[in-house]
């Protein structure tokens, strides 16, 4: 059986490999910086790549753990990080221009417990302006890997790309309204979009504070538990992180399923899905059920309204994000910030008020639908991956697409998001499964489960 080489190794294998006398972290750095001289011109998913730093840090791993210690699963795994996270004497403009010039004086939370577990940080990765729905004019959106002509997913779009074409081993993404699920979904990777205020915000420029999740997006799901057990946790310097422990997110993958009841609302997650999504994820359906779970149908609260609702409240949220900055200078901004900045700043306190009240309504019901069922199953996007500049002023097709999304940022709820198949273009197909609050454990669980009886997550794109 030949050898993959070093870019498509999961971090446990790629971990295995450093642990060897023939391996190294400083040439797992190595590999992935030439892989990224190769690859991302055509890519375009770095904003910044920190090649000596990276070496360096590196070679503090391998001296480290010449020394015996070992800081985990992480230790020496080179890795990336959405451009929104500050890293210490790093510009991190959040694919804004009037942010070009800001220079992160600490990093983000999130970073320094990736360093603190060991890992090796590559650089920064391409985004949307301001982690909304379109990159700035004057930045060319990372391409798909898999097609360079079809969209590469919404604010972590440099984070789907880099993964999926194995450019990093893991990267960090964001999620207010789908950009997690998005370029995960698209660029055929497994994203966890954790509890709202499971893993800190501390240090990440945001879009909206109150809908923010941080999550990793990798090409297993055992990957993405090492991250999110790296990253999660509380953070007195996010007044919004909760105290409640985190658990070992790798221990119970190989528990399986049985018995486990996954709800799915067909009205929700079928009519007016595109016919080309519906047949797979009824077939996902099937695979969960032949490894033990129960499937059963399930309604779920007033969906439309949560997202009628979002629109205000993210609306509202960037405004005060971009305080001092806007309108005062707007002439730096792009069009589709801008259109969202105006309507928060001129939104009626009255509307804001209407959308929280759905929002709490739409949360406590969605609450004692988990009642019932331990997990919700449905698309990640409820349409085969579009053309690589959608039409984001198209209303109709935006709340398309946020469908099967953005309530789960009003709720705050944990999802994840599988490779499950592509379309008869090639392009990879992906299911979402959404869990209580606090229960990444068992989506982790699930998305083993679904990975032992499939292999489309070991599947790479043509680069």
């Amino acid at each position: 059986m030949s050898v993959p080489p070093l870019h498509w190794l999961t971090i446990s294998e790629l971990a295995a490999r450093i642990r060897t006398a023939d391996g190294s972290s400083l040439e797992a750095t190595r590999a992935a910086l030439e892989r990224i001289a190769q690859v991302d011109p055509q890519i375009g998913a770095f904003a910044h790549v920190r090649a000596e730093a990276a070496q360096a840090e590196a070679a503090a791993a391998d001296a480290e753990r010449r020394q015996g210690r070992d800081r985990g699963p992480l230790h020496g795994i080179p890795i990336a990080v959405k451009d929104l996270c500050g890293v210490t004497g790093l510009p991190t403009s959040a694919g804004t221009r009037v942010l070009r010039d800001r220079i992160a004086s600490e990093d983000a939370t999130v970073v320094a417990r990736l360093r603190a577990a060991g890992a090796v940080l590559l650089g920064t990765l391409h985004m949307t302006e301001g982690a909304y729905v379109a990159h700035h004019p004057d930045v060319e959106p990372p391409r798909n890997p898999w097609n360079p002509d079809r969209w590469s997913g919404v604010s972590s779009s440099g984070s789907g790309a880099a993964t999926a074409a194995g450019l990093c081993v893991a990267s960090l993404g964001t999620d207010t309204g789908g950009s997690i699920r998005f370029p995960s979904a698209v660029n055929g990777l497994v994203g966890i979009k954790p509890t709202y205020g499971r893993v800190s915000r501390h240090g990440v420029f945001p879009l909206s504070e109150s809908l923010d999740h941080i999550g990793p997006m990798t090409r297993s799901v055992r990957d993405a538990a090492i991250v999110l057990s790296a990253i999660a946790g509380f953070d007195p310097d996010d007044a919004t992180s909760s105290r409640i422990p985190v658990p070992d997110y790798c221990s119970d993958l190989r528990r399986g399923i049985e018995g486990i009841r996954i709800g799915i609302d067909h009205r929700y997650a079928l009519e007016g899905t595109d016919a080309k999504i519906v047949s797979p994820i009824l077939e996902c359906a099937s695979v969960f059920a032949a490894a033990g779970a129960s499937i059963c149908d399930v309604r779920l609260p007033e969906w439309e309204e949560a997202l009628q609702a979002w629109v205000p409240i993210c609306a509202a949220d960037v405004a005060l994000a971009h305080a001092g900055l806007f309108p005062e200078r707007r002439d730096e901004y792009g069009p589709e910030l801008a259109q969202i900045l105006d309507l928060g700043r001129a939104l009626p306190a009255v509307e804001l008020a209407r959308a929280q009240r759905v929002r709490a309504r739409f949360s406590g019901e969605l609450e004692r639908v988990f009642e019932e069922v331990d997990l919700i199953l449905c698309p990640s996007i409820g349409y085969p991956v579009p053309e690589r500049r959608p039409d984001f002023t198209d209303g109709e097709r935006v709340s398309g697409m946020i469908r099967f999304t953005a309530p789960f940022d009003m709720s705050g709820s944990p999802t994840i998001s599988l490779p499950c198949g592509f379309a008869a273009d090639g392009l990879p197909l992906s299911v979402q499964l959404v869990a209580r609050h606090w229960d990444e454990s068992l989506l982790c669980r699930a998305g083993a489960a679904f990975e032992g009886a499939t292999d489309w997550h070991t599947q790479h794109p043509p680069v």
